[in-house]
């Protein structure tokens, strides 16, 4: 009956649920490992291990073959180890109230027990995480925490665990509420959105060539080095997961070209190994720009503005960069820059 309780209070609070009753009964983290069950511990336990091994075993290749950025690496691995801790020990989100609240009014209950459950829960999730991360580039409050994962300035499959501690403090699971108001429960919403990410592990490998048509319908590594490119031409492109299918239909596909390699990083490269400002830059200049905000106008615009949004209008946003270099809108959307572009 315990072990039930338990199972129910993380069911909801894992990334958002019931605030009042983990609020009111703290969460003992040994109490979770025993709740969670066989699939969430192999996540745990084979899967976040795993991509540490492979990416060591990537970087020990490439350190043979050139230089390799030992230090990014140390970075990235603390940030998995950070986020897992907190996922334990605080497993709760700011969208726990919501959540709740879309589970608790659903409009039905969905039971995946056959193929065409288990397709439409791939598409609609993601057509929600295709929303997340493009929001993730155009309003500045999530990229704050998303410019953490675009920090690295060489792309490499250690870059794929750098996601940023605060993603649960910044309400990403808003954009998954759709599938839990129709009758998806959380914890599978949650679990399909983490098989989602594991995907996207391999496709931060630059080593791994163009894969003919396939680029028409996956999200593939060529796809994601230009996701992941500061270049102008580059900026807000590919926000798909596993599939590239929404960026071609909403207009944000764009080609990785042979006659312009991929600049990674930030607009802005970010040059510090220090982990609290890899984490926390993105939030200190946004706290320093509302500290300056003379109106309600300004201070709305720099938390929900694209990054690089001013008031006077002099910002540096992928619009006005590209007006800048002369590029036109070329074939992305306009969004973020403060020191940003990108993301996965």
């Amino acid at each position: 009956m315990r072990r039930a309780r338990a199972i129910d209070r993380i069911a909801l609070a894992g990334q958002g649920g019931t605030a009042d009753n983990a609020l009111s009964h703290p969460i003992n983290p040994i109490a979770i490992a025993i709740a969670m069950n066989p699939f969430e511990k192999i996540l745990l336990f084979v899967a976040a291990p795993a991509v540490i091994v492979f990416a060591l075993i990537e970087a020990l290749v490439l350190s043979r073959r050139g230089h390799y950025d030992w230090r990014a690496f140390g970075v990235s691995a603390l940030d998995l180890v950070l986020r897992l801790t907190l996922s334990i020990l605080l497993p709760l989100s700011i969208a726990t109230p919501l959540v709740r609240l879309a589970f608790e009014h659903r409009v039905a209950t969905v039971a995946l027990d056959n193929w065409v459950a288990v397709l439409l829960l791939f598409v609609g999730q993601e057509f929600c995480y295709y929303w997340f991360h493009r929001a993730a580039h155009r309003v500045r409050w999530f990229w704050n925490n998303h410019a953490v994962h675009h920090t690295p300035n060489t792309l490499n499959l250690s870059a794929a665990f750098r996601i940023g501690v605060l993603s649960k403090l910044t309400g990403t699971a808003l954009f998954f509420l759709p599938l839990i108001w129709l009758g998806v429960a959380p914890r599978t919403v949650f679990s399909v959105l983490t098989l989602n990410l594991l995907y996207q592990f391999w496709i931060h490998a630059t080593w791994i060539p163009k894969l003919g048509w396939l680029e028409g319908i996956l999200n593939t590594p060529s796809a994601h080095r230009v996701h992941h490119a500061a270049n102008v031409e580059y900026l807000d492109a590919n926000f798909g997961g596993v599939l590239i299918v929404f960026d071609r239909l909403f207009g944000t596909y764009v080609a990785e070209r042979a006659d312009l390699p991929c600049r990674y990083g930030l607009v802005q490269p970010m040059t510090s190994y220090n982990p609290l400002r890899v984490e926390f830059t993105q939030w200190f200049e946004m706290g320093r720009d509302l500290a300056r905000a003379r109106s309600l106008r300004a201070v709305l615009g720099h938390l929900f503005m694209p990054p690089g949004w001013a008031p006077d209008g002099n910002g540096s946003t992928t619009a006005a960069l590209r007006a800048r270099d002369g590029s036109g809108s070329g074939s992305a959307v306009a969004a973020p820059a403060p020191g940003g572009a990108a993301g996965a």
